[in-house]
């Protein structure tokens, strides 16, 4: 942009120089450079901070799926990047072993109220012992708890979506054998009721970046086209100001200058719910200084949007 301007000035010069409308003397052979700094100081570098930009990108959660339970997968009807709502089948593990258990403990409930019922029978004809009569309904509460968990692993071999969203990379097949290690989740599901819009924002042009300013964005998905969003929140933290848990002494570690994270809420939630996950593109924030700069800050970004039509990077 800026050498759109300057070299429009050299046209104008070149222009009021031939037509004698200006004389050709020191000063306006010296103008070009006392545009140019004119433009730096007064336009582009207040910019910087006063309308700052930087890449976006689209995101969504991905939760790893991993089962609650060990066993035999016998169904996956979930197709790979189908529409999936709250709740909906994602595979099921064969139930017949947690079944089993289940039948195995309701029988012996049985078998211990039973005994329960008898000693208390005993008991009010003083014919038995107190303590009998304790240790069957302690049996019983027991055998009541491990059903309650034998239920819930069977409830478990159905495995459901958490959220409205997809299966994506869908590699599980019927026969495959699943256990319930957090490092071995068997598929990824994308959470589409939540979508993150970031832009990168370099340190030194962050400062002024608060929640409720304006901003632009462009995609490379949608090319030619600007939307308007709001800055919802500005990310408190970066990988590199992270301390982590360690038995080490402090490691020194190169530091470097990671640009800090700009969430935006787009005025259309619908736009922002049919944009693929890893959508990029630019963003712009106009922020309540230099506002002077604002309208060139635009200009360039729908140039940029233009530019997605051919520039494939």
């Amino acid at each position: 942009m800026i050498a759109f301007l300057f070299n429009g000035y050299l046209f104008l010069l070149f222009l009021l120089v031939w037509f004698k409308v200006v004389p050709f003397n020191l000063f306006w052979k010296i103008s070009p450079v006392l545009v140019m700094l004119a433009l730096l100081v007064g336009l582009f570098i207040p910019m910087g901070w006063g309308a700052p930009s930087g890449q976006l990108v689209v995101g969504r959660h991905s939760v790893a799926i991993t089962p609650d339970i060990a066993g035999e997968v016998v169904d996956v009807p979930v197709q790979p990047n189908a529409p999936l709502k709250q709740g909906d089948i994602l595979f099921r593990i064969d139930p017949v072993p947690f079944e089993a258990q289940v039948k195995a403990l309701e029988a012996q409930l049985k078998l211990s109220t039973q005994r329960l019922g008898q000693m208390t029978e005993l008991v009010e004809r003083a014919a038995g012992r107190q303590f009998d009569v304790e240790q069957r309904r302690a049996e019983v509460d027991q055998l009541n708890a491990q059903i309650e968990g034998a239920k819930w692993n069977l409830e478990k071999t159905i495995v459901r979506a958490p959220a409205d969203g997809y299966v994506t990379n869908l590699a599980l097949r019927k026969g495959a054998r699943v256990a319930s290690l957090p490092l071995s989740p068997v598929m990824a599901f994308i959470d589409t009721s939540d979508t993150i819009v970031a832009a990168e924002i370099p340190q030194i042009y962050a400062r002024y970046v608060m929640p409720g300013q304006n901003a632009e964005v462009t995609f490379k998905f949608l090319p030619g086209q600007v939307f308007t969003g709001k800055v919802e929140t500005v990310l408190q933290a970066v990988s590199t100001g992270q301390t982590q848990v360690s038995g080490l002494a402090v490691t020194p570690k190169q530091v470097a200058s990671a640009p800090f994270i700009v969430r935006i809420a787009l005025d259309d939630p619908s736009l922002a719910a049919s944009l693929p996950a890893g959508s990029t593109g630019d963003a712009a924030i106009f922020t309540d200084h230099a506002k002077v700069t604002h309208v060139i800050r635009r200009v360039m970004l729908r140039m940029s949007a233009i530019m997605n039509y051919v520039n494939p990077y």
